[in-house]
């Protein structure tokens, strides 16, 4: 056989396997415009949409495909096996008619969270009940028509993806924009993958609820009024359901004016009549606990910092956060919290938090009012606690009334810094606290503050050193209270000590 016969016969085949190969796929594939879709910005595509994805799921599954255009349309329906494909050029719209979306189902309870949490049919994108699910693509979904808040006998849309006890799920690559009360909410979601996502909204970005297997990565989120990224474990399901096994990695969290993220400008709210949120934080909605969670590699800019919430009976625990720079945050740059706000059954009891690690971050421009605060309650402790290589640039500016400030426990309340409006130390309040280790941790501030770096109330079992603190003339570095087992060594302006018990003691 010469060559040029070989040649031709290899060309053959491949052009024979190509032509099988493509036949298979458009088998699978299921373009949206020979379903009817316009996808001209006016028609409304809802039905052919739906269409496309009935068709795929009889078939047994496939690609439901969104060519460059506008497609508006009201509730979209997600089956198994199915794979929402937004090209790029394409943009989803959710239609400002609200009848064209499904209404807020009967839920399981609405009295331990809050309404968005109870109702998923009210929505643009959602499925229940489904498996091997995916949307994908570069392309964008305009959440246009949905609010961004909701209440008893409201039936307008406002998410734009929910899901509701599925499996196996991953969002990738799409823009979401103006996403409403939540962009993405999962509750009761097993092995969620969410990657390369950018998000510019106007309330929550993801709020992951009583969901396993979790991974979160390569994701921009600006949510100026709400919380970015929020871990959550709720009542929704009608059972205290955990969030666990999560990562969250290589992420970006902020809190600029809506739409100036995509649009580039990145401009910044005005403080004295907003303080932005989007942030990385668990809670508040704590039924079922929060374990075995990882954060890792995260930017914080022009938003607040990082939170750990347990509130209402759950177990918060075994936790590593690592990695993480901030810039210009509103309030406490780290806030880990044990109340007792308890929204629950009534059998519940006063959760757990425990088996703590952060280290290596980095945070600048820190608003000045409350410092990072890490607060447990009497009786009721938060354990293994530790904290290295932390650098923390505060505002400063408080005064020296400031630092005889009394400190309300504040244990039902919502759970806030800002709730203590201001803190009598610039940098770390630390409150009712067992089994805590700091090393190689600098707080500074850029302007003049005459609170104590740090207030120990009520902290038994403290390693402390290599503590670098600022403070002013006259101002103590420690300030500690009913303490026990306090070990201070190798810390600017004090001299190595081991406090056995003490009432009061300044260092």
């Amino acid at each position: 056989m010469n060559l040029r016969y070989k040649t031709l016969l290899f060309i053959s085949l491949l052009l024979f396997s190509f032509t099988i190969s493509n036949a298979q796929t458009q088998t699978n594939f299921y373009n949206v415009k020979n379903f009817g879709a316009k996808g001209d910005g006016i028609t409304i595509d809802g039905s052919a949409i739906n269409k496309a994805i009935e068709e795929a799921a009889k078939a047994g599954g496939g690609t439901v495909y969104l060519p460059a255009g506008n497609y508006v349309s009201g509730s979209i329906y997600l089956q198994s096996n199915i794979c929402l494909f937004i090209d790029q050029g394409a943009t989803l719209i959710a239609s400002t008619d609200s009848t064209l979306f499904d209404k807020p189902e009967k839920s399981i309870n609405d009295i331990y969270q809050d309404y968005g949490h109870s109702h998923f049919h009210n929505s643009f994108i959602w499925g229940q009940d489904l498996h091997d699910i995916s949307i994908i693509g570069a392309g964008k979904i305009w959440g246009k028509g949905l609010v961004r808040n909701g209440h008893n006998g409201d039936e307008q849309p406002n998410k734009s993806i929910s899901l509701l006890r599925c499996r196996n799920v991953i969002i990738r690559d799409v823009t979401i924009f103006h996403g409403g009360w939540f962009a993405i909410l999962a509750t009761g979601v097993d092995n969620l993958t969410i990657d390369n996502l950018k998000v510019d909204t106007n309330r929550d970005g993801f709020d992951i609820d009583c969901c396993k297997n979790v991974r979160v990565s390569n994701c921009t989120v600006n949510s100026p009024r709400d919380d970015g990224i929020c871990l959550k474990s709720s009542f929704a399901l009608g059972y205290a359901r955990s969030t666990e096994n999560v990562t969250v990695t290589n992420c970006q969290v902020s809190g600029y004016v809506e739409g100036t993220l995509l649009d580039g400008t990145y401009q910044r709210n005005d403080p004295e009549n907003h303080e932005p949120t989007g942030r990385i934080k668990f809670g508040t909605e704590s039924n079922g606990g929060f374990k075995n969670i990882t954060i890792t590699n995260c930017v914080f800019d022009d938003c607040r910092g990082l939170a750990l919430e347990t509130v209402d009976g759950a177990q918060l625990e075994d936790v590593t956060i690592s990695n993480i720079t901030m810039r210009d945050i509103g309030n406490a740059p780290i806030f880990i919290r044990l109340g007792a706000r308890m929204r629950g059954p009534d059998s519940i009891v006063i959760g757990v938090c425990r088996r703590i690690i952060i280290n290596n971050i980095v945070a600048y421009n820190v608003d000045d009012k409350q410092g990072a605060i890490i607060s447990g309650l009497p009786e009721h402790p938060i354990q293994d606690v530790q904290l290295s290589n932390i650098r923390i640039y505060y505002k400063g500016g408080g005064s020296k009334d400031a630092a005889n400030l009394n400190v309300p426990e504040h244990e039902k309340d919502y759970p806030e810094p800002d709730s203590w409006k201001t803190l009598p130390s610039y940098g770390f309040f630390i409150r009712h606290v067992k089994n805590l280790k700091m090393h190689d941790v600098q707080v500074t501030y850029l302007k003049d503050d005459y609170r104590p770096p740090f207030i120990l109330d009520d902290v038994k079992g403290a390693i402390l050193y290599d503590i670098q603190a600022e403070k002013s003339s006259g101002t103590s570095s420690f300030i500690l209270k009913n303490v026990e087992d306090i070990h201070v060594s190798q810390t600017k302006n004090v001299k190595d000590i081991v406090v056995e018990k003490a009432e009061r003691k300044d260092l």
